[in-house]
């Protein structure tokens, strides 16, 4: 997460002045989220029958690769393989690391447990991040693409050091039985969708909740850019501000959530996420700019309760399984969402991307999320499998 917030403020501006077009940003986000959607399940699938280490480091090998393509790029169709080694290798990268997450920690503690690492990797780290960014992007010549492409080897750099952190670090940890046939993989696939109660509709309510990954983060930087003359310092204090927000309140609403629910939690701090991009909108100067990025901060704290939810609704062995089918319609529903919010862009207006996500949330997720149970006290039959937490 900190490599990744250094370049995070320059990664849609980098690739716009590389000459592709908002459409064409949206392009390059849904091809790489579309590609991390397709393969999801088979990741899910392989970590649940074979563990989770080689998956977790050939996660980390394929970012390191987007990072190397982002610094080599001359045009912004080579940005769309960087854009795809990216969504690819954080998808099987963090199917690893939330495998571990959900099967590691009691309810009771989960929420709380999974805002600590927040509190860390998108807190502290989040907010040092953009302030080396702003510091090498000044350095080097400011917001263009002479000035961002160094950020790339170094994000390349740092990422190489994880892979050797993973690899003497991380024991091999499965959960499940031993490895079966790939001909099992439909069957045991449409086990998980059984094992649960309404995961079919937690499956259109997660998709929806991670549109603003699709169209409010890459557009928000151009926004403020483009829109509303945001200078380099001001688009890192927007990374950093948003970075505060889960520093400050996510252990404590992590807290909260395992003590009165989740549900509860995520009727307060989703709206507080949708008040970013009214403010961002409407932003007369850049101290409003700052605003919209603690309120975006608030989609982090909600992620991490509604992924706190998603552990709860199905038995550990079938963890890594469930993570894939989720993340495989997540990334779907966003790569389409990606594309339709450049073509907003470019046809209706730039404010129209993120009224656009309001809407849906307001509308689809939101009813749906109050006919789901609260998941803090949900026990499933079989909680584990014969292979438990074996490593």
């Amino acid at each position: 997460m900190f490599l990744y917030n250094i370049v995070a403020p320059y990664l849609s501006i980098y690739t716009m002045d590389l000459g592709a077009s908002a459409t064409q940003l949206g392009i390059v986000n849904s091809v790489g989220m579309a590609a991390a959607g397709v393969i999801a399940p088979f990741i899910g699938w392989i970590i649940d029958r074979r563990g989770v280490r080689l998956v977790y480091l050939l996660g980390i090998v394929l970012l390191a690769v987007s990072y190397l393509t982002y610094a080599i790029a001359g045009s912004w169709s080579i940005v769309v393989w960087a854009m795809v080694a990216y969504w690819l290798g954080r998808g099987m990268s963090g199917q690893g690391c939330s495998t571990i997450c959900g099967n590691s920690i009691r309810s009771e503690d989960r929420a709380t447990a999974m805002s600590l690492c927040e509190t860390l990797a998108a807190g502290v780290l989040g907010m040092l991040a953009p302030l080396v960014g702003v510091a090498l992007v000044t350095r080097f010549g400011g917001v263009n693409v002479g000035g961002i492409r160094p950020l790339f080897y170094v994000a390349l750099a740092g990422t190489i050091g994880t892979f050797f952190m993973i690899y003497f670090l991380l024991p091999n940890c499965r959960w499940s039985a031993g490895a079966t046939g790939p001909r099992r993989l439909l069957r045991d696939l449409v086990a998980v969708l059984r094992s649960g109660e309404k995961l079919g509709r937690w499956l259109v309510i997660d998709a929806i909740g991670f549109l603003p990954m699709g169209m409010v983060i890459p557009f928000a930087q151009p926004f403020a850019h483009e829109v509303k003359g945001a200078n380099e310092l001001i688009l890192g204090m927007m990374i950093t501000a948003f970075a505060v927000t889960p520093l400050v309140l996510g252990i404590p609403v992590g807290r909260i959530a395992d003590r009165i629910g989740r549900k509860r939690v995520l009727y307060v701090t989703i709206p507080l996420a949708w008040l970013s991009s009214i403010a961002l909108i409407l932003a007369p100067n850049s101290g409003v700019l700052v605003l919209s990025g603690v309120l975006l901060g608030f989609f982090t704290i909600s992620a991490v309760t509604a992924g706190a939810m998603a552990y709860e609704l199905v038995p550990k062995a079938h963890m890594g399984r469930w993570l894939g089918i989720s993340v495989f319609f997540r990334m779907l529903l966003a790569a389409g969402a990606a594309s339709l919010a450049g073509v907003i862009w470019d046809r209706l207006g730039p404010a129209y991307v993120f009224l656009t996500v309001i809407g849906l949330e307001l509308l689809i997720r939101m009813p749906l999320l109050v006919t789901m149970p609260e998941t803090l006290h949900l026990t499933h039959h079989a909680e584990t499998g014969p292979g438990e937490a074996t490593g």
